[in-house]
């Protein structure tokens, strides 16, 4: 059976590479996405990529910080393209009778201000990236004239063995202060680059 397998993976990895040429040859746009789903990817292994020293020099990296003044037009164009019809949102005259007293953002509006990501200060040599989520605390509400200042920085970096390898785990909290230094939000995200 072992022979046998192998002999059958070689013929596939063949063919896949004939049916990937004849492609590029004759339709260079084409990609051969489903076919390299069979083709087994070379994958780490574990305990070769982070070393304490790396792990310190990661922890506390900081983007740059990157400031966004937040307009009225876009607060409401923002509401009106997730289909949030909430009067606070997009209605000056209903807002300022609201808790606010006048027009603010909805909470997944800071999704939209740029924000830097921090540089490690060495190379992972790890391709593929997945997003692994993230958790936002909100504090203040964001108003139109706001100038949202955010940055993220490195608080934590593990290494796990996984089914395709060495992953790397990075946890980033990116913080958005306003223009009196109020922290508006937090947003800790989680990054596994395998």
């Amino acid at each position: 059976r072992g022979n046998d397998g192998r002999r059958e993976r070689r013929e596939n990895e063949k063919a896949l590479t004939r049916i990937g040429q004849f492609l590029t040859l004759n339709l260079p746009n084409c990609r051969l996405l489903a076919a390299k789903a069979y083709v087994r990817w070379p994958v780490s292994q574990p305990g070769q990529l982070l070393t304490d020293e790396m792990r310190q020099q990661a922890i506390g990296c900081e983007s740059p910080r990157v400031t966004t003044e937040v307009e009225k037009g876009a607060i409401i164009n923002f509401a009106q393209a997730i289909g949030d019809d909430n009067p606070l949102f997009a209605d000056e005259v209903a807002a300022r009778s609201g808790p606010h007293g006048g027009l603010v953002a909805p909470p997944t509006f800071l999704r939209s201000i740029p924000v830097g990501r921090p540089e490690l200060p060495f190379d992972l040599s790890l391709d593929r990236v997945l997003d692994g989520g993230s958790d936002w605390q909100y504090f203040e509400p964001v108003r139109p004239g706001d100038r949202i200042t955010a940055v993220a920085t490195i608080t934590d970096m593990t290494e796990r063995a996984g089914r395709l390898g060495t992953m790397v785990i990075s946890t980033v909290v990116y913080a958005y202060r306003n223009q009196f230094n109020q922290m508006v939000a937090t947003q800790t995200s989680t990054t596994i680059r395998y």
